[in-house]
């Protein structure tokens, strides 16, 4: 063999090493590209895992407790409002939110969005994501709380942990739980009252003595303006 042809040999050796090392830098063993890299960019978790510091709970504050990586809501009725560090103490205006939510039988809570701290009632500002598989109130979880609710029938059963999903981008509102959409709301120009859209925090519902509830993995993510 020449001594030419050897080194032909021995460049396509080489080349054809760097390329599958290429390939397999950007491709998993699967074939496909790796998506779930894209999806967890942004993501800003708002709890701890371990205290309720940046949260701030109104009227029953034992409502809301810390036990084995989760907020447990148990107790008569409380609202808990975040204030972290993230968006300035929580004035959201266009943002994604995700969290892991488990409901026992006949509980009741929610989430709020675009409200503000209140120390007593039901908030009255903002929006509420209605959480609720069996609760005696038909609007269950997916809901945009006597908005646009999804009535009678839960999109998950209580006793599992499933993943609740909120988007507010400009008028845009919309809801996915375990991955599939359950609602999509646009607010109209001419919304009046302070039901509606305009910036400010989130926080979860403590509804009733009887509602027991867990929250974990609370993450935002924060959209254009």
């Amino acid at each position: 063999m020449s001594l030419s042809h050897k080194f032909s040999l021995l460049s396509l050796f080489f080349l054809t090493t760097f390329l599958t090392a290429t390939t397999l830098a950007f491709y998993p063993a699967s074939g496909q590209p790796d998506a779930d890299s894209s999806q967890d960019e942004g993501w800003i978790s708002i709890w701890d895992g371990e205290t309720l510091d940046g949260w701030r709970a109104s009227e029953n504050k034992d409502s809301f407790s810390v036990e084995d990586g989760k907020i447990v809501v148990d107790g008569p009725r409380s609202h808990l409002f975040y204030e972290g560090p993230v968006a300035n103490g929580g004035d959201f205006l266009n943002f994604e939110m995700k969290a892991e939510v488990y409901t026992y039988p006949k509980a009741n809570s929610g989430i709020f969005f675009h409200t503000q701290y209140q120390e007593t009632g039901w908030p009255r500002i903002g929006y509420e994501a209605q959480v609720n598989a069996t609760h005696g109130d038909p609007r269950k979880t997916g809901s945009l709380y006597a908005v646009q609710d999804v009535m009678d029938i839960a999109p998950h059963s209580d006793n599992e942990w499933f993943d609740y999903y909120i988007r507010v981008d400009g008028k845009e509102i919309t809801f996915k739980i375990n991955g599939e959409v359950v609602n999509q709301f646009t607010e109209p120009d001419d919304r009046e009252g302070t039901i509606r859209l305009s910036r400010g925090t989130i926080a979860l519902q403590a509804h009733d003595p009887e509602s027991r509830i867990y929250y974990r993995n609370i993450k935002v993510r924060l959209l254009p303006d």
